[in-house]
């Protein structure tokens, strides 16, 4: 049981108890974020705050800038988010779940080749190039970049970015010696795979004639 929990959390060992802390804190606020997300209800964005404050810190204090920007992102686009899930399309009802549509679809295509450019930019400026995850932080930060502009909108498929960068996240962050962070995607991936037929039965629903 030992060498199982040593593999798992020896890279702990170097680090500050308040960082450990803290990353356990964001963890559990990153997994009820998602949770709401699943179901559709707008805790999403203040439990979600919390969670990315807490990494900006972090990633900061780790020099992870992809992932930092990312948390950034996030903050930003909860904000964002918030006001767009509590703004009424009318006077009774809330913006709805809907897929999205054609130029939606070319705006997606455009925030993911913006942000690789830019986050290579920033990688090219502070010089840290120095290790292959470099380049698999700037592809995750592309698809998330998306995911979460498309969440913010109430789109379904914002679902499916979400499932493709956790998935890729889960080895990258334990390679990185986050091993609650890696733990916190893989759940994550579970609950994205639910969310998506949560909101793609919620969507058939509203499409049936009343």
């Amino acid at each position: 049981m030992q060498p199982i929990f040593d593999f798992f959390f020896d890279q702990y060992s170097g680090y500050p108890t308040f960082f450990i802390v803290l990353e356990i804190i964001a963890v559990i606020f990153g997994f009820l974020s998602v949770w709401y997300s699943k179901q559709n209800n707008i805790l999403v964005y203040p439990t979600g705050i919390v969670s990315t404050l807490i990494f900006v810190y972090l990633l900061w204090q780790w020099e992870l800038l992809g992932d930092m920007m990312i948390n950034a992102y996030y903050f930003s686009m909860s904000i964002y988010g918030w006001y767009i899930w509590t703004r009424k399309v009318d006077p009774t009802h809330y913006t709805p779940i809907t897929s999205t549509t054609h130029r939606e679809k070319y705006q997606s295509v455009f925030i993911f080749i913006a942000t690789l450019i830019f986050v290579f930019g920033v990688y090219e400026y502070f010089d840290k190039w120095n290790n292959w995850t470099a380049y698999v932080d700037t592809l995750t930060t592309a698809i998330f970049f998306v995911g979460m502009w498309l969440m913010a909108k109430r789109k379904l498929e914002n679902w499916i970015y979400w499932i493709i960068g956790d998935l890729i996240s889960v080895p990258l962050y334990f390679y990185k010696g986050l091993t609650f962070t890696s733990l916190q995607y893989l759940v994550f991936t579970i609950i994205a795979i639910y969310g998506y037929k949560a909101w793609k039965r919620n969507l058939r629903n509203d499409l049936r004639p009343a």
